[in-house]
């Protein structure tokens, strides 16, 4: 856990398969890889007191096996004996001279439950609101404070958002538009048609790479969040050409693959742009047999495109590059890993990006604005500054009427922040921009 900086959504199918861990085991072993790390900052809260000493103080292969003993002590049905002897087991055979301790800090960690330990490390929320949330919903302060700041909303509803972070998402596919609809993709796997997305599916379980759609092409992994931004580009209406789409930050591909679908439906082409080649590659992968034209560069570079049509192009999407605080509960490691120090250099792309994308647009066409955060500066802000600085008219367009009819909680546009307890997507933003002449 403490290094590689790898994450669990990418390693963990890896090391089960080298394991031949199947069944029960895999889903147990699963269980106890997430849950742990979505809880990481409370777990070593409720160690540091056990221990009477700051987890960093702890050597990290102990510090790690103590989370994962933690875990099973306060989350699982796991016997206390079993969860200690397994954990002291583990110690031993990386620290052998930490073997005490770790029966110590065990031992005094099962003294509580999980609640009990919440009530004595954590503030009242008349005290500190915040870092109570933070202790009981393991999430940095700093996050919870942003997901304050973008609900706009009491702290009951913040609390929600938390905790449908710490749940485990379903996996959701999907279908290509043209190659297979919903309903059949859901028949085929023995999963659920989407609440929203025309194209959803939501997976019961199994692993996605055993689907044979998405082996022929027909459908790919993609939240409904995702899914619904960029059908909504898709979506608004235009006038004049609609021929020349433009997908500004392509990587890893699943938004080419359905605009590639969408457009295969209207003779339309996507040029999609990704500057990193491994990530450009991923995209070739994605939309192969579709109408899409990869290109390996800069995306801030517009002029560098030798596909970028003279008179523009009709649509643009930037799905910009962000701190991925909309899918902490796919990817929980994200939420300790993250600064606020990271947003500057992240803000600073995501505006360039989006300067880009509307100097790539034709007057009249559409830029699609998305990022898988909640937090405004890489959302609202971002757009109004955008606007600001551009050099000719930017119309903001009003979302809601883009997106499927009765979907609820969509604030008073003109954007739309999705979330995970609302929607059950990915908190996906999006602003939707008409270029003036």
């Amino acid at each position: 856990m403490h290094r590689d900086d790898a994450y669990a959504n990418l390693v963990l199918p890896q090391v089960l398969r080298e394991l031949r861990l199947h069944g029960r085991d895999a889903a147990f072993a699963t269980e106890l890889t997430y849950g742990t790390l979505r809880l990481t900052g409370t777990l070593d809260a409720i160690i540091a007191a056990a221990a009477d000493r700051d987890v960093l103080r702890i050597e990290p292969p102990v510090r790690d096996a103590l989370r994962l003993g933690a875990y099973q002590l306060l989350r699982t049905r796991v016997a206390a004996h079993a969860a200690a002897s397994t954990t002291v087991d583990l110690v031993r055979s990386v620290a052998p001279g930490a073997v005490g301790f770790a029966n110590a800090v065990l031992r005094r960690i099962s003294e509580q439950d999980w609640d009990s330990w919440i009530e004595r490390l954590a503030p009242s929320a008349a005290d500190d609101p915040v870092r109570r949330l933070a202790l009981t919903y393991a999430h940095p302060e700093w996050i919870v404070r942003s997901f304050s700041d973008a609900l706009r909303t009491d702290g009951g509803e913040i609390a929600r958002a938390l905790a449908a972070d710490n749940e485990a998402p379903s996996v959701h596919l999907a279908a290509r538009p043209g190659l297979v609809t919903a309903a059949e993709l859901a028949e085929q796997v023995g999963g659920e048609v989407g609440r929203y997305s025309p194209y959803a599916v939501y997976l019961p379980g199994g692993s996605p790479g055993d689907i044979r759609a998405i082996r022929e092409g027909r459908a790919h992994v993609q939240d409904e969040g995702s899914q619904l931004v960029a059908a909504a580009l898709a979506n608004a209406n235009l006038d004049g050409s609609d021929s020349r789409w433009l997908d500004l930050c392509a990587g890893p591909g699943g938004k080419s693959g359905l605009l590639g679908a969408l457009a295969a439906q209207r003779d339309a082409h996507v040029t999609a742009v990704e500057v990193t080649p491994h990530r450009a590659q991923l995209v070739s992968n994605v939309t192969r047999n579709l109408p899409v034209t990869v290109v390996t560069a800069d995306g801030r570079d517009v002029g560098a495109i030798e596909e970028l049509p003279e008179q523009g192009f009709d649509r643009v999407l930037v799905d910009a590059p962000c701190t991925g605080l909309g899918s902490l509960r796919r990817r929980p490691e994200s939420r300790w890993r993250r600064k606020p120090s990271d947003l500057p250099p992240l803000t600073r792309l995501q505006r360039e990006l989006l300067a880009a994308g509307l100097r790539a647009v034709r007057p009249g066409g559409v830029v699609a604005y998305v990022t898988c955060s909640p937090h405004m500066v890489e959302t609202e802000v971002g757009v109004t500054e955008a606007c600001r600085r551009a050099p000719y008219p930017v119309d903001l367009l009003d979302v809601r009427p883009l997106l499927p009819a009765g979907m609820p909680d969509l604030g008073g546009g003109p954007s739309v922040q999705l979330w995970p307890h609302r929607h059950g997507t990915d908190a996906m933003f999006l602003a939707v921009l008409r270029r003036g002449e």
